[in-house]
């Protein structure tokens, strides 16, 4: 199990399933910064309803407002009426929190520039240190054990907690404020004291094989991410075959996930998804590279948007698909505003592939089933797809 401080959950975690990983939801993203794509769009001409649980923002709302009549908790109480809903993938968020979590999908965040994992015997070690991060200033480095965080024991904890100590998330610490870090490395033990940045995460990252297969790597859908993917396809060299990386990436702005489809589709349908019965499209544009060899590496750590961009690849017959089972996570989240400026965050519906495939509590099975050394078998499958030289 692995974390960052940039991709931490709203500080809800916990309490609501919804954006449990940081960006959960498949068009929620897109809803919550003003880009879902609805109202407006191309919409395909048979109706679809949801299946399974639901909530009803109007029940949330009433609960809502009772409260706030009767001097209580808006939000409290419309945690109950979701928590009532059997909605497994609803949360409410405060008024903050959404606003933290919309700013997080532009690819912002607060922290200290780290990333890290627990190991089996449950310590936590430095994974990643973000260039030009506060981190990075002071030498911390990949392979540094985190001893404590602010004088609190880290050992054990799951790497979410650790994570919001990192980012002053319980008492909603700005940028400028100082943490204290425990480190250790080798015989070496000390303390440092970070002051918290605003920094961009860096969502997708691009690296060349020996064999000259170009990996694109992307964390999470992020605002920019289609068009980092589609400039790093572009500067491949001509006939180079390209394994996209999902294994981990939780979601986010499902418009980059159809930009990043776009990428290597000339057009057509990415993916279908109703919202109260109505079903509507997203389409690719077109232009893409239709004939570069392609693999997408999934493993259970991919979700949502990442989910339907490897169902559109894989139906539309553009990608073999690596890995191992994908998470199973393909409902629709549309944001509710509640009296008390909070944010419910309510499944109405949910998306299909290409292919007319459901997504919700199945997810996608690769092609080709890989766990240890997927990598190395996604380079073997596409030496069989093309000149990947």
């Amino acid at each position: 199990m692995s974390g960052r401080d940039p991709l931490c959950s709203p500080r809800r975690f916990g309490r609501g399933a919804a954006l449990t990983v940081v960006f959960a939801g498949v068009l929620v993203a897109g809803a919550a910064t003003g880009s879902l794509p609805g109202n407006g769009g191309r919409a395909a001409a048979d109706t679809v309803r949801a299946t399974g649980p639901t909530s009803h923002p109007e029940a949330v709302t009433r609960a809502a407002e009772e409260a706030m009549a009767d001097g209580k908790s808006p939000l409290e109480a419309a945690e109950r009426a979701v928590s009532r809903s059997g909605d497994r993938w609803a949360a409410v968020y405060s008024e903050s929190e959404y606003e933290e979590f919309a700013e997080s999908l532009d690819g912002q965040y607060t922290g200290v520039g780290l990333e890290a994992r627990r190991e089996r015997d449950g310590r936590i070690e430095v994974t990643k240190v973000q260039a030009g991060s506060p981190a990075a200033a002071a030498g911390i480095r990949a392979g540094d054990r985190l001893r404590a965080v602010d004088g609190a024991a880290v050992d054990g904890r799951p790497v979410t907690e650790v994570v919001s100590l990192l980012r002053g998330d319980a008492t909603d610490e700005p940028a400028g404020t100082t943490v204290r870090l425990g480190l250790e490395r080798g015989t070496r033990v000390w303390t440092e004291t970070l002051r918290r940045a605003r920094l961009s995460t860096d969502s997708v990252t691009v690296r060349t094989l020996a064999g000259g297969v170009t990996v694109i790597r992307i964390t999470a859908f992020t605002k920019g991410a289609g068009d980092a993917v589609r400039t790093a396809v572009d500067a491949a060299p001509a006939g180079a075959g390209v394994v996209l990386d999902l294994r981990g990436n939780s979601g986010g702005l499902v418009t980059e996930a159809v930009s990043t489809a776009s990428a290597f589709l000339d057009g057509g349908l990415v993916a279908t998804y109703d919202v109260d019965g109505e079903q509507r499209a997203l389409h690719a544009d077109s232009g893409g590279d239709t004939t570069r060899p392609l693999v997408a590496l999934v493993d259970g750590g991919t979700m949502s948007a990442a989910e339907l961009l490897t169902g559109a690849l894989r139906d539309r017959g553009r990608a073999v698909v690596v890995g191992s089972r994908t998470f199973g996570k393909g409902s629709v989240q549309m944001p509710s505003r509640l009296p008390d400026g909070s944010v419910a965050e309510l499944t109405v519906g949910h998306y299909r592939t290409p292919a007319g495939r459901t997504v919700d509590g199945t997810g996608v099975t690769p092609d080709l089933e890989a766990d240890d050394g997927a990598l190395e078998r996604a380079e073997t499958v596409l030496s069989g797809l093309g000149d990947a030289s």
